[in-house]
C-alpha cells in the first residue's frame, strides 16, 4: 500500500539514513558511564511499574508486553519512522490510489518519494535531540526493534539526551533518571490497562487522515496560504498568529477530529506529569528542584531556533497538553479522589472532551452525576 509499481512513495529507508547522518552528536560520554546509564536507566524502568501502579491503582499484578528499550538518537529516529510507516499506510494508499494512471505517475512517484524520504529524516534529526523518552503506541515489531507480543508499543528512552538534560540543569543524575522512566512508565500503564484505548486512538488518527486533502494542487494551495498567514504582515486581527503550520495546513472536518485527539492527548500527558508528581517525593530525592528547573527549561525553549520550530511544528501545543492535562487529573482527584479519576478509563464516552480540559467540574458532573464522593 506504501508503493506504486516498485516505487515507494516515502523512501523511508532514506529516512533513516538522512536522520542518522545529520543527527546532532550527543554529549561526550566514556564507554563505561555508557554502560552504566544504560543500565541504570533500565533498573529505574523497572522500578517505576510498581510506583506508577501502587499511585494509580491501575494495572493491577498482569505482566506488560512492551519492552524497553535504551536507544540512542538514530535508534530513536528508526523507531520513529518505523511508526510512521504502520500509521500513515492508509493515507498513502489513498494517496497511491490518486496517482495512479496519471502521466508521468512512476517518474514523479520516485522522485516523491526521495524528498520526502529526505524531509522526514531532516525532522527527525532536529527532533531526536529533545525527546528523552517516548511510549511507541503504533510500533510493529522488527528485526532489530521488538514490540509488543499482543498488539502493544515500546518503551524508548533516549539515553544521551537524558544525560545532556541532567548535566545542563545541573540535578542529581540517578534522581533525574527515575524522574524521566516515572513519566514515561505512567504512559505504558495507560495503555496496558485500558485494552481499549489503543484501538481508539489508532481510529481517531485514521479518522483525521482520512480527511487529508490529497490532491497535490489542493494541498500546495493551502501550504502556501498557511504559510502567508504565518509570515505575512500584521492586520487588525491575525487568528492565525497562535496557530501552527500544522494548524493552519488541517481542514475544518480535521480540526474537529484533531480537537478530541488533543482532549486525549491533554489527558495522557497530564495524567503522566501528576503521577511523576505525586511518586516523585517518595521515591527521588531532590523532585522539587528537579520539577522547578525542568519547567523553567521547558517554557523558554534552548533557543531562538528551538521557538521557530516550536511555533511552525505546533510544539507549543504540546506543552499546553501538559499544563491543560495536569490541572484537570489535579482538579478531578481533588474533587472524586484517584478511584473517581479512574473513570476515565471506562470507556470512550468517559475520555474528557476538548471543553471539558479545560473545565474538570463539568466532566465530573457528567460522569459521576450526583455522586462525588469518588465511588
Amino acid at each position: 500500500m506504501t508503493s506504486f509499481r516498485g516505487t515507494e512513495m516515502v523512501d523511508w529507508d532514506l529516512a533513516v539514513a538522512t536522520a542518522a547522518r545529520l543527527v546532532r552528536p550527543g554529549p561526550e560520554v566514556g564507554r563505561d558511564e555508557a554502560r552504566a546509564v544504560v543500565a541504570e536507566l533500565r533498573r529505574h524502568a523497572k522500578a517505576s511499574e510498581q510506583h506508577v501502579r501502587a499511585f494509580t491503582r491501575m494495572g493491577g499484578d498482569e505482566v506488560h508486553d512492551t519492552p524497553v528499550l535504551v536507544v540512542d538518537r538514530p535508534g530513536w529516529a528508526k523507531a520513529n519512522v518505523a511508526g510512521f510507516r504502520e500509521i500513515l499506510r492508509p493515507l498513502l494508499g489513498k494517496m497511491q490510489e490518486r496517482r495512479a494512471g496519471k502521466p508521468g505517475s512512476v517518474v514523479m512517484g520516485a522522485l516523491g518519494g526521495k524528498v520526502t524520504g529526505v524531509e522526514l529524516g531532516v525532522l527527525l534529526s532536529v527532533l531526536s535531540s529533545r525527546v528523552l523518552g517516548q511510549y511507541e503506541t503504533f510500533a510493529p515489531a522488527t528485526g532489530d526493534l521488538p514490540g509488543g507480543e499482543n498488539g502493544g508499543g515500546r518503551l524508548l528512552l533516549v539515553a544521551p539526551n537524558i544525560v545532556q538534560v541532567e548535566r545542563e540543569l545541573e540535578v542529581d543524575p540517578s534522581d533525574f533518571r527515575l524522574w524521566v522512566c516515572l513519566h514515561e512508565e505512567t504512559h505504558r500503564t495507560q495503555f496496558s490497562a485500558v485494552p481499549w484505548l489503543r484501538d481508539h486512538l489508532r481510529g481517531e488518527i485514521q479518522s483525521f487522515l482520512a480527511e487529508a486533502d490529497v490532491d497535490p494542487a489542493q494541498l500546495l494551495e493551502r501550504v502556501r496560504d498557511a504559510a502567508q498567514a504565518l509570515v505575512g504582515g500584521r492586520g487588525e486581527e491575525r487568528e492565525d498568529e497562535e496557530r501552527s503550520l500544522v494548524d493552519l495546513v488541517q481542514t475544518p472536518a480535521q480540526r474537529e477530529v484533531l480537537g478530541r485527539i488533543t482532549a486525549v492527548m491533554s489527558l495522557l500527558e497530564g495524567h503522566a506529569d501528576y503521577v511523576m508528581d505525586g511518586v516523585g517525593p517518595e521515591v527521588v530525592g531532590s523532585v522539587a528542584e528537579i520539577r522547578e528547573k525542568f519547567q523553567q527549561r521547558r517554557a523558554k525553549g534552548a533557543s531562538r531556533l528551538d521557538l521557530v520550530l516550536r511555533k511552525v511544528l505546533g510544539l507549543d501545543a504540546k506543552l499546553r497538553q501538559y499544563r491543560d492535562g495536569e490541572r484537570f487529573v489535579r482538579a478531578v482527584v481533588e474533587q472524586v479522589g484517584m478511584d473517581g479519576f479512574n473513570r476515565v478509563w471506562t470507556s470512550p464516552n468517559t475520555l474528557p472532551t476538548p471543553s471539558e480540559i479545560h473545565a474538570p467540574a463539568d466532566w465530573v458532573s457528567r460522569v459521576h452525576g450526583a455522586s462525588r464522593d469518588g465511588g
